[in-house]
């Protein structure tokens, strides 16, 4: 919602200067320099991706336009989540845990929390996590270390998006120059036709550049930086994942291992202590 309306405003705000000024809007709809700015911003979109970049391009913009920015309230489900499930593996000995993280989608305490049950990367990345802990083949250390490094390659994939979009936006005021360079050149041919037809012609070149400018700084730019911010977000929450899995799995009782992937989140998405813990203990015993 935000992006819609930061959208409005920087479209409002352009217009509305423009025709305080005595400007015409419609001076500025020339189709051809929106085919050719357009045309090759996307151009250059495909030939710096690989196809799999290009489909988590798509996922990453949509996920801006439509998705919510996690809060506390998301994290506190989370916590609740992994408390429950620690607090299994306390009571009825780790093996009992196996039934659900071998089959997630089928079991009683997942299907408590959609935010992650619906989510395959946060499902998998718990179920990975939890694996080893059950197995008992890896120590606690080493246990960290493998999530660490799986956290770290899901972050550089997840940046992908945001180089190649970064690299459009650059991109997009030269490719508006090319586009006026192409206006001056149908102006030059348009010169015996008199000053009125060169006078538009000019104006249309000079829209090239302004269309250019104007997706890259107002758009395209921006939301690159707004999907860094989302990536930041999700690799917070598997960090806190991470940091909860594995101090259970150093022998820190359930609560304390939530409290301690707990003060890992900052300080706009941490649930306050209190609060937490009055929840996490007034859940129904899972089973």
């Amino acid at each position: 919602m935000l992006i819609i309306i930061g959208a409005i405003i920087v479209i409002a705000s352009t217009l509305g200067g423009f025709m305080l000024a005595g400007g015409q809007p419609l001076v500025l709809l020339h189709v051809s320099e929106f085919v050719v700015i357009l045309g090759v911003g996307a151009g250059v979109l495909v030939i710096a991706s690989p196809g799999h970049v290009l489909k988590h391009i798509v996922h990453k913009v949509k996920e801006c336009i439509t998705g919510k920015a996690m809060n506390d309230k998301d994290f506190t489900e989370l916590l609740k989540l992994l408390y429950e499930i620690f607090m299994i593996g306390r009571r009825n000995g780790l093996i009992a845990l196996e039934e659900h993280i071998m089959n997630p989608k089928q079991s009683s305490i997942f299907q408590r929390y959609p935010l992650v049950l619906n989510h395959p990367e946060r499902l998998e990345f718990i179920c990975n996590g939890l694996k080893p802990v059950v197995d008992g083949k890896m120590k606690p250390d080493q246990l960290e270390s493998l999530m660490q490094a799986e956290l770290e390659a899901k972050s550089v994939e997840a940046e992908h998006p945001v180089h190649v979009l970064q690299l459009v936006g650059d991109s997009l005021p030269g490719i508006g120059i090319v586009a006026a360079v192409l206006g001056i050149i149908n102006t030059m041919a348009a010169i015996a036709d008199g000053p009125e037809k060169v006078g538009q012609k000019v104006a249309a070149a000079l829209t090239g550049t302004l269309l250019g400018i104007f997706v890259a700084y107002g758009f395209v730019n921006p939301l690159a930086n707004r999907v860094k911010f989302n990536n930041a977000s999700d690799a917070q929450f598997l960090r806190c994942i991470m940091q909860a899995i594995a101090g259970f799995a150093k022998g820190l009782a359930p609560l304390t291992a939530v409290e301690v992937a707990r003060r890992s989140l900052d300080s706009a998405v941490q649930p306050a202590g209190d609060a937490l813990e009055a929840a996490l203990k007034g859940l129904a015993p899972a089973k």
